[in-house]
């Protein structure tokens, strides 16, 4: 009988082997890997415009401060509502949270990935798109990610009398973190 348990067990383990030398093989990580709401925290400064790789700076950065709910759907899309501060003033003077926002985010198996975040009106301008570089870790409970680039409708004039009135890119040094929310301990 003892022999039976342990064979039934071998069985079970080599099965239980086979399976994740599979997962592995297929990457630890993909779209999937992030579901629902995650609490994002974003500090940095907008430092000027882009001139493809030359630097444009303003007279003074400003600083940005920002909290946000991206809720993603494990298939490559996500909403997003935010407040944020820019130089200690809330954003395009917003007096509550913003929910228009949306966006797309690819996550490889290699557990880097991209998201583009794109406003679609409210205190911030409709065409503001924010396009990141980001790092899935602990599980998929937590999210990395700098602004790769920001692209706004128009902005300027610089320190050196640089202005730009459409599809303007913006010079950023932006970070975000995003810790996923969990509710009565469940994920």
């Amino acid at each position: 009988m003892k022999i039976k348990h342990l064979s039934v067990l071998s069985a079970a383990a080599v099965a239980l082997l086979s399976l994740s030398g599979a997962a592995q093989a297929g990457g630890l990580c993909s779209n999937a890997t992030l579901k629902g709401p995650y609490g994002f925290s974003a500090q940095g400064e907008v430092l000027g415009l882009l001139d493809g790789t030359t630097l444009h700076a303003f007279t003074t950065p400003s600083i940005l401060n920002d909290v946000a709910i991206v809720t993603f759907d494990g298939s490559g899309r996500f909403t997003r509502t935010d407040f944020g501060n820019m130089n200690g003033v809330p954003k395009g003077g917003q007096t509550a949270f913003n929910p228009n926002q949306s966006g797309t985010y690819k996550v490889n198996a290699d557990c880097t990935g991209t998201m583009q975040i794109t406003y679609n009106g409210g205190p911030v301008a409709a065409g503001v798109v924010l396009d990141l570089e980001m790092v899935v870790a602990d599980d998929g409970t937590l999210v990395k990610a700098i602004i790769a680039t920001e692209t706004v409708p128009s902005a300027g004039p610089t320190a050196d009398g640089t202005t730009c009135s459409s599809n303007c890119q913006l010079g950023v040094q932006v970070t975000f973190e995003g810790k996923k929310v969990l509710v009565y301990g469940f994920r």
